[in-house]
């Protein structure tokens, strides 16, 4: 067993309510190798803002286990060398499908971890995640649940239709899981493909498909039912445009791909949404570095020559999230 307090983490309950309280949300980003996770902690640092090393079940089986804890462990003190004494960053696994791999991230010291099981029946889901958020509140590590399905796919986490969250179940759900905070579906969707081209509509001036709108309505729905009960966004990537042209100019293949509108996620960070997930363009930022530097220079192999231009652009990715998008730089 080791605690998440040993590595220098935090839990996710003081940044939550410092982020509903100030109108702003905390990145969560999913890493899976070095160069993401020097770029979000070089970001982080700079920036002072607190942050989520995201960790989903794919990404825990590439990386392994052992290596994750030190990683986060040195991410910590990475974050103090560069001058951040007091680093807010937290280990989160995110989308945990199960009781025995919530289990396992809270032993190998994970501060946070969601227990996904929204695609169940909902008495099943309220089970399950109480199950969970019992055993890691023994430990001080906090629990993400979720209510109501996003479309799209991402790592294992696949869905065709989305079902709205409906307000009237969260308190309910809320009360009886004792989660620490709560997942919702208003419309964003995992992956870089969040919409099918037949949902969306065509810029005339660009012809770039154009997502539909978010269900705020959705949103101020639960805000109600839950007033200051933090919330959280999945599937909130924007997929820039630029990195998609990137990716296809440079020998990529990805037609209509389409992210959530970065306007709607600063609406939403003023809210009670006080996590906002972001996976796909960190993706994204990287392959199309990475693509570029080698169409440029095709005699690069050594990995460090195009893996620190995509480390680069990932930063930059991060700082723009950080300062433009979430406003939560300075807050740590």
């Amino acid at each position: 067993m080791v605690s998440f307090k040993e590595l220098g983490l935090v839990n996710t309950r003081e940044m939550f309510a410092k982020a509903i309280k100030g109108g702003y949300a905390i990145p969560a980003f999913n890493f899976n190798n070095m160069e993401q996770l020097q770029a979000i902690i070089q970001a982080a640092a700079e920036l002072r803002s607190p942050v989520i090393l995201q960790v989903s079940k794919g990404a825990r089986n590439y990386a392994n286990q052992t290596l994750l804890r030190y990683m986060a462990q040195g991410a910590v003190e990475y974050a103090k060398e560069l001058g951040w004494e007091n680093p807010q960053i937290v280990l989160h696994l995110d989308h945990g499908d199960s009781f025995e791999l919530c289990k396992s991230c809270v032993d190998f010291g994970f501060s946070s971890v969601m227990i996904d099981a929204s695609s169940l029946p909902y008495e099943d889901n309220i089970a399950l995640t109480k199950q969970v958020v019992d055993y890691a509140h023994k430990y001080d590590v906090t629990v993400e649940a979720e209510l109501g399905v996003l479309a799209g796919v991402e790592e294992e986490v696949a869905s065709e239709v989305s079902h709205y969250t409906k307000p009237e179940e969260v308190v309910d759900f809320a009360t009886r899981t004792g989660c620490d905070s709560l997942a919702i579906s208003i419309g964003t969707s995992h992956g870089a493909y969040k919409f099918k081209p037949e949902q969306c509509t065509r810029d005339p001036k660009t012809g770039r498909l154009v997502p539909p709108p978010l269900a705020f309505d959705v949103l101020k729905g639960v805000e109600e039912q839950l007033p200051g009960f933090p919330i959280v966004l999945h599937g909130s990537s924007s997929v820039p445009q630029e990195y998609v042209d990137m990716i296809n100019k440079y020998g990529g293949k990805m037609p209509d791909a389409v992210g959530i509108p970065e306007e709607q996620l600063r609406l939403a960070s003023k809210s009670a949404v006080c996590k906002i997930n972001i996976d796909s363009d960190s993706r994204l930022a990287m392959t199309a570095a990475v693509r570029k530097d080698l169409y440029e220079n095709p005699g690069h192999f050594d990995p460090r020559q195009y893996l620190k231009p995509a480390r680069d652009e990932m930063k930059k990715m991060y700082i723009h999230k950080i300062v433009e998008v979430l406003g939560s730089d300075g807050k740590a």
